[in-house]
């Protein structure tokens, strides 16, 4: 078997595209259970993001990943062929070194995809699938992330999406301390927006989330006030800024809502960031006079800052991944050495054990020791070295060079003299 990764992700599908392939974390153990049992897969990972899909499997036959990423999520394959991507063995683990280590996500360094890979191991050793090929490759990609870390400028004036939606509201309102900000969700996401748009002051601080007590202590956190996800048709209109990011696979903020709330507003503008996948707010909204509506896609070009020093610094994150990459396949097929090891083992046990009984018949017949010891000696290297003699001996021209290169490291016939 094979490591493969099938992955869409946002270089390869729109959007539209990506939201359809989407794993909300409640689902993935069940989702890991059926990915083994229709594949025949050994091991395997889910990582969805809103910026990926990402499967990654031990399997001999990568072919079903994407059927059954098609079918578990009822869509055509043929809709979804033209932006999924399949690497096999050292492209596979090069690719997840680089999505850890920040170099292929859509703010170049940013840190946020290392802890989503990391649940997603963890997800997938709690239900089981994290075999030992996989644990081993996800390990070494969480040191390599380490390692580009500390050993590049790779985090120098990092750009969240958090920190770009900022950027953006500041071309839109001339002050976010007079606006108030609405942060749909109580994530991750939502908590580093929280944190970057707070340090703004806003007039105003609203968390709504499905559940109270998780949004009531992030809205502590920020001198704000929470409420439950169906109290925002209530209070929507009240908000200039809304952010939303929650798991739902159907939008929380429809259009009708928002005309209402403009209506209530006498048409003072809105501005709202989408950034969950599946996506929290219909697009038709963006369609609307009055409102600025932005999604992940639409952060990605605002992101400018510091690129220079992070393009420099990813040049040397890419030499220390391709390093890793290739200590990692090492390992992997050292493994393949593993039964022909065991058997010469076994075989050289086996032939210590006869002699070694042939041996003590004779001490028990009355030879002396070390009469005893002078033939069993002679009688194991014999053994040992009948196979390569014989091979040497019967090989051509061409192989008999090979075969001595080959012998000549493994036995090192200089090395064994006194």
């Amino acid at each position: 078997m094979s490591i493969f990764v099938l992955g869409i992700n946002h270089h390869t599908a729109p959007l539209d595209i990506r939201e359809q392939v989407a794993f909300p974390a409640e689902t993935l153990p069940e989702a890991l259970a059926s990915l083994i049992h229709k594949t025949a897969a050994s091991e395997a990972v889910i990582l969805s993001t809103c910026n990926r899909t990402e499967v990654y499997a031990m399997t001999e036959a990568p072919e079903a990943l994407g059927e059954w990423l098609a079918a578990h999520h009822r869509v055509e394959l043929s809709r979804l062929q033209p932006f999924m991507y399949m690497l096999r063995q050292d492209e596979a683990a090069r690719h997840l070194f680089r999505v850890a280590s920040g170099l292929d996500s859509m703010v170049l360094g940013e840190t946020q995809i290392l802890g989503q890979i990391k649940e997603a191991a963890r997800l997938a050793e709690e239900a089981g699938s994290l075999g030992g090929n996989l644990h081993r490759l996800f390990q070494r990609a969480f040191s390599v992330a380490k390692g580009v870390r500390s050993d590049t400028a790779i985090g120098a004036n990092v750009i969240s999406m958090a920190a770009a939606a900022v950027q953006l509201a500041e071309r839109i309102f001339e002050s976010i301390s007079a606006q108030k900000l609405l942060l749909v969700g109580a994530g991750e996401m939502i908590e580093l927006s929280a944190a970057h748009f707070c340090a703004r002051s806003p007039a105003a601080v609203t968390i709504a989330n499905r559940t109270v007590e998780r949004g009531a202590a992030l809205a502590e956190r920020f001198n704000g006030r929470a409420i439950r996800l169906d109290e925002i048709a209530g209070t929507l209109f009240e908000h200039d800024i809304v952010i939303s990011c929650t798991a739902s696979p159907l939008p929380i903020i429809g259009l009708g809502l928002v005309e209402r709330s403009l209506k209530a507003r006498r048409r003072r503008p809105m501005f709202m960031v989408d950034l969950a996948v599946p996506r929290d707010i219909e697009p038709e909204v963006g369609m609307l006079n009055d409102v600025f509506l932005y999604t992940v896609d639409d952060l990605a070009g605002i992101v400018t800052s510091g690129v220079e020093s992070r393009q420099a610094a990813a040049a040397e994150a890419e030499a220390i991944i391709e390093g890793q990459t290739a200590d990692f396949m090492k390992w992997l097929a050292s493994l393949d050495a593993v039964p022909m090891i065991r058997d010469l083992r076994d075989s050289a046990e086996r032939a210590r054990r006869h002699e070694l009984d042939r041996a003590v018949k004779r001490l028990h017949a009355g030879e002396t020791p070390e009469e005893v010891l002078e033939q069993l000696s002679t009688r194991l290297t014999n053994k040992f070295l009948h196979a390569p003699t014989q091979a040497l001996r019967q090989a051509g021209n061409e192989e008999s060079a090979d075969l001595q290169r080959v012998l000549m490291r493994l036995f090192q016939p200089r090395g064994l003299q006194p």
